[in-house]
Parts: C-alpha cells; sequence; structure tokens
C-alpha cells in the first residue's frame, strides 16, 4: 500500500511544491555548525565536572543535545536534503548515523520503506519493535530503545558476515547487498578499533563524549521518534491519519531539525528540513491542527498507555489519535476541500 500526497488527498501547486525542494548546503552547515558547537561547550563541561556532582546534570544536557540532533541529522542526510553538495551530505551521513548505531545504506533504505509505505505492517520496516497499539510496557521498551540496541547489533553482527533478513532483502536492491556488507564491516571497525585504542591508552573521553550520552539521550530522541505516529492509524493510505505533527518551542525545533512538522514531512520527503516551516503554512487549510507541545504530548501518549494497560478508557481529548470512521471522514472532507 503506497502513501503519498495523492493518497492522502493533499494537493499543493506543483511550481509551489518545486520552490520548497531547493537545496541549499548554507542551512545545514549553520546547524552543523551550531550543533558542533553546542556539543563543545557542553562536551566541555562534562570533562571538567568528572568526578563531581556537576557531572549529572551537564551529562544530561550533552546526551540530550548529542543524541536527538545525531537522529535528526542523520535523517535528515539519509533523504540527501541536508546538503545540496552531495559529498559534503555523505560525509555527514556516515558520521551521524555511527553516531546513531546504525548502518548509513540500511538506514537510508529502511527509511525509504518507512516513507513509501507509513505505518502499514509488514511493508514499513521502521515500526515500533513493541506491539501497537503500546501498552505501558511497550512504551517502556520503545523509550529505552532495547529493540532498536539488539536489533541494530544483530545487524552489525549477521550484515558484516554477509548474512540478510528477508525485511531487509525486500527493501534495499540486490546489488546493493555486497555494498552494505562492506559498510557494515567499515562500521564495526570503527567501533571497535575505537575501543581498542581507547583501552590502549586509557582513554576516557569516548566513553563520557560518545557512548554514555547515546545511551542516556537514547530515551529523549526515541521520546521524539515515538510521537512521529505513536497512537495513530495503521494499515491505510491517508499520512495525515497515520502520522503527527506538533508545535514545539524554537530551540526544540533546532534539535530536531524541523522535524515536528512531521505530517509535512511525509508529504513532500523531498522539501529539504529549512523548507518545512514555510510547507506547513502552504498546508495549514488542508491539515489538522499540531498537538501540543512535546512534553505536553508525550505526557499525554505516557498517561494513555498506562489507562490502556489498567484496561481503562484510552481515549484522549488533547491529541489526535486513530480516528474513528466518523473522524476519518470529517478529516477526508477537510482535506479535499
Amino acid at each position: 500500500m503506497i502513501t503519498n500526497a495523492k493518497t492522502s488527498n493533499i494537493h499543493l501547486d506543483k511550481k509551489a511544491v518545486k520552490a520548497l525542494m531547493r537545496r541549499s548546503d548554507r542551512p545545514g552547515l549553520i546547524y552543523l555548525g551550531c550543533w558542533l558547537g553546542l556539543l563543545a561547550v557542553t562536551g566541555t563541561l562534562v570533562i571538567l565536572s568528572v568526578g563531581t556532582w556537576w557531572m549529572v546534570p551537564t551529562l544530561l544536557v550533552y546526551s540530550g543535545f548529542f543524541a536527538v540532533s545525531a537522529y535528526a541529522l542523520s535523517h535528515e542526510c539519509a533523504h540527501g536534503t541536508a546538503f545540496r553538495t552531495r559529498w559534503l551530505n555523505e560525509t555527514v551521513f556516515w558520521f551521524t548515523s555511527l553516531l546513531y548505531y546504525e548502518e548509513p545504506l540500511h538506514r537510508r533504505y529502511s527509511h525509504a520503506s518507512h516513507h513509501t509505505h507509513t505505518w502499514i505492517e509488514g511493508e514499513d520496516n521502521q515500526m515500533p519493535y513493541a506491539p501497537i497499539p503500546l501498552t505501558f510496557l511497550g512504551w517502556v521498551e520503545e523509550i529505552l530503545g532495547l529493540g532498536l540496541y539488539w536489533h541494530q547489533t544483530k545487524m552489525f553482527v549477521l550484515h558484516s558476515l554477509g548474512i540478510f533478513s528477508d525485511d531487509v532483502k525486500r527493501v534495499t536492491p540486490e546489488s546493493e547487498l555486497p555494498r552494505m556488507q562492506r559498510n557494515t564491516q567499515i562500521c564495526v571497525a570503527i567501533y571497535l578499533g575505537l575501543a581498542a585504542i581507547s583501552i590502549w591508552f586509557g582513554w576516557l573521553w569516548p566513553l563520557w563524549l560518545i557512548v554514555i550520552p547515546r545511551v542516556l539521550g537514547g530515551p529523549i530522541m526515541n521520546a521524539f521518534i515515538l510521537m512521529q505516529h505513536v497512537e495513530m492509524a495503521e494499515n491505510q493510505p491517508n499520512i495525515v491519519q497515520s502520522t503527527r505533527s506538533f508545535r514545539t518551542n524554537w530551540f526544540f525545533q533546532f534539535l530536531y531539525f524541523n522535524m515536528n512538522n512531521h505530517i509535512e514531512h511525509h508529504l513532500y520527503p523531498t522539501v529539504p528540513f529549512h523548507a518545512l516551516p514555510e510547507l506547513s503554512e502552504a498546508l495549514t487549510d488542508q491539515l489538522p491542527e499540531p498537538d501540543a507541545g512535546f512534553l505536553s504530548t508525550h505526557w499525554e501518549v505516557l498517561k494513555i498507555t498506562i489507562r490502556r494497560s489498567l484496561g481503562r478508557n484510552d481515549r484522549s481529548t488533547k491529541i489526535r489519535q486513530a480516528f474513528s470512521d466518523d473522524q476519518a471522514g470529517d478529516d477526508n472532507d477537510r482535506a479535499m476541500a
């Protein structure tokens, strides 16, 4: 089942879309420079606070900045829209995918399946590892990233040996599998090499600035990712029903590369991150109101999963959930107006 703007009854002038699709190096370089600067400042505070109680807050802050934007920038580069210059896009893609803990080629092809078949069970390769709709235990599993860590570690081992699952073969051109194997071997060599060098020289900075922040910042990152589709409708072609956009402040928009405009991103995935606010404005009359901010939306999701686990009413009046037939009809009418 294909999912796109056409199957979602969303229409935008072709010239307007083409203008929004225009790529540029400048916004990506500004974002990259600001992010690396933010990491440099907070990372320095982490190193200076080692052995003191100040390390707890500084490490938490650094970890959030590290994990959320590593994911967001890797995601944007997977689309090829972070930078206009291809080698620059691919270099940053490799770097951020390593931080995110996924081989770049698999990241690109599995994410392509996510866009082509958004929230379609058996076709979307990026569905949650926990059963949906989520219970509280499923929410905990997704927030901690337990399924993700296990899945990616297993793939690093198997893909480096040239062993690919049916799901991977389904979304990856056969000609790309040898390249995926080589890439995986390079990733594993980098991880193991850095670990060996750190042990040999007694370096602790990779632990404080890479490993622990990826794990500690993972739940914050996963909370952002989870909100993209959690509680939305599965197995139907309308992206408006399967995907969530939400409001947030300018700083979270910066960390998340404007991906809070997530319906808009799925409708027109070739529009670069820096043009998403403009795309959102152009589609205002065709889309539902965005959900509340990051914290309030995710707090509501958590309460829903707890009520569901207790067998209580799991409906919400504060955020959008999977539509009833009447709601879906109303929304389709609005989208077609």
